[in-house]
């Protein structure tokens, strides 16, 4: 391995140690080393789009120091021995306990992480240091067994777009960097987790009613058949969804990459990568760039939540990890629930 060097990232020397060893075996030396992942970071990050992405907001870690193919770890905590620029915020999780979370503010920041193994960034839908009401309302168009991106897009084309517009809301669109879609809704911070995730099955519920079946809320797998998965608890509490801008620990290295509703027709997302992203970002700019000049308030949903829960529809589960809730149904497989009725 080649030895450490030092890179200046907007002023602030950032250690890559091991530049060359190979993280995405697939693309090789050529594309596919630990040196060509963090200068993908330091690209993106000090051009300004993944800084903004992630600007002081708490964010976890998904990191594979070996490589993709190698061991991966999930580091919520920012490690206690780091560098004087690098920043933490203390969030709370659904089982009460505390952390002292990666808290972005500059581009050394984002490749310090990257040099630490970190492929993919996840950070949480608020901001240091009010980490108790998210800013974002995040829709994730995941789509199941039989179903792939195409079916994602047109369901975000034919539905998604134009519900949003009718209710006055403003959807930011990105691939995952994988099968899915994304689509985010900058907020005015004013509810907590709890009522941004009702304001968020709410617009899945009303997305999954226009779908003509394509697409599902249904928390069990056994359940949802070849449909979209509208995966409402992406709105809960320690829930996060990779940033924009984030590589993926795809063979190819691809990236989830915002953008335009007018590109979504054409995209697709292989084309996103940690070799071409740069230059299209270059070219075009952030689509994401101003987002936060388009804030929206979930009240409009919250009263399809009340018209829902008034025709008996209440809440749903929450994932497996958190704790019960006031009103959540059961949280049993269906077909393993001796309480529910199934045909004879």
């Amino acid at each position: 391995m080649a030895e450490a060097e030092e890179l200046d990232v907007d002023g602030t020397p950032v250690r890559l140690s091991n530049p060359g060893k190979i993280y995405y075996p697939r693309l090789g030396p050529d594309g596919g080393s630990k040196r060509d992942l963090v200068e993908y970071y330091r690209t993106v990050a000090t051009a300004g789009a993944l800084t903004r992405a992630l600007a002081d907001r708490p964010t976890h870690l998904q990191r594979f120091p070996d490589g993709i193919e190698g061991e991966e770890v999930y580091q919520k905590r920012v490690p206690a021995k780091r560098p004087e620029h690098v920043q933490s915020c203390v969030v709370t999780f659904p089982s009460g306990r505390t952390a002292d979370a990666l808290r972005v503010t500059s581009p050394a920041d984002i490749v310090w992480a990257a040099n630490l193994g970190t492929v993919t960034f996840h950070p949480w839908a608020v901001r240091c240091p009010d980490v108790d009401r998210p800013d974002e309302l995040r829709l994730d168009l995941d789509p199941q067994p039989g179903t792939d991106f195409a079916d994602a897009r047109a369901v975000a084309l034919d539905v998604v777009r134009p519900l949003l517009a009718e209710l006055e809301l403003t959807g930011y669109p990105k691939t995952s960097g994988g099968r899915g879609l994304h689509v985010y809704v900058p907020l005015v911070a004013d509810h907590d987790f709890v009522t941004v995730r009702r304001a968020g099955i709410a617009l899945c519920r009303e997305i999954e009613r226009r779908s003509d079946g394509r697409a599902t809320t249904a928390w069990w797998k056994e359940e949802r058949g070849e449909r979209l998965f509208l995966d409402y608890n992406q709105n809960n509490r320690d829930k996060t969804i990779a940033s924009a801008y984030s590589a993926r620990a795809t063979p190819i290295a691809t990236v989830s990459t915002p953008v335009t509703w007018e590109e979504l027709p054409d995209v697709d997302p292989d084309d996103f990568t940690i070799a071409t992203v740069p230059g299209l970002l270059a070219e075009r700019g952030d689509p994401m760039a101003r987002m936060r000049e388009t804030l929206c308030s979930v009240e409009a949903l919250l009263e399809m939540a009340d018209h829902d829960e008034a025709a008996g529809l209440g809440d749903l589960p929450y994932p497996p990890n958190h704790p019960k809730m006031p009103g959540e149904p059961k949280r049993v497989q269906p077909s393993r629930d001796r309480d529910r009725k199934h045909p004879t």
